[in-house]
C-alpha cells in the first residue's frame, strides 16, 4: 500500500508540532533520522493521527512517549487504539520513552535501523 489517508485539517497542528519539538524528538531527528536512509518525515499526518516520525519505504512509525503517556489520563488506551489502527494500515509502530532516548540513544538508533532493514528487505 502506498496511499495513506491524510486528514488535511490536522496540518496546522502537525506544523506546530514540527516547529516545537520535544528535546527527545530534537535529539532523535538531528542525531539520527534526518540523515538516515531511507528518508524519514517528522510529524506526519496519517488519517486523523499525527505520528512523530514516519518512514514510508519501511512502513515504519517511531513514537516517542513522555511521562504523560503513562499517566492515568487515558493516553495509554488512546495509544493502544492508535497503534492498532496504524498496524491495520500495515505499518509497524516502534515506541520509545524519552528516558530511552536520553539514556540509550545508540541502542534506540540501532533498533530503529535494524527494523528498517528487516522491513525494507521483506517488502
Amino acid at each position: 500500500m502506498t496511499f495513506l489517508p491524510r486528514n488535511k485539517k490536522e496540518r496546522p497542528h502537525s506544523t506546530q508540532l514540527r516547529n516545537e519539538p520535544t528535546p527527545a524528538e530534537t535529539r532523535l531527528w538531528y542525531g539520527f533520522l534526518r540523515t538516515a536512509s531511507p528518508r524519514w518525515n517528522r510529524q506526519r499526518i496519517i488519517d486523523s493521527y499525527i505520528v512523530d516520525f514516519f518512514c514510508l519505504k519501511a512502513k515504519l512509525v517511531v513514537e516517542l512517549d513522555g511521562s504523560q503517556h503513562y499517566d492515568e489520563n487515558g493516553l495509554v488506551e488512546y495509544d493502544r487504539i492508535r497503534t492498532e489502527y496504524l498496524e491495520a494500515l500495515e505499518l509497524k509502530v516502534l515506541r520509545f520513552t524519552n528516558l530511552e532516548i536520553e539514556n540509550n540513544f545508540d541502542g534506540v538508533c540501532r533498533k530503529i535501523q535494524l527494523e528498517v532493514e528487516r522491513r525494507v528487505d521483506a517488502i
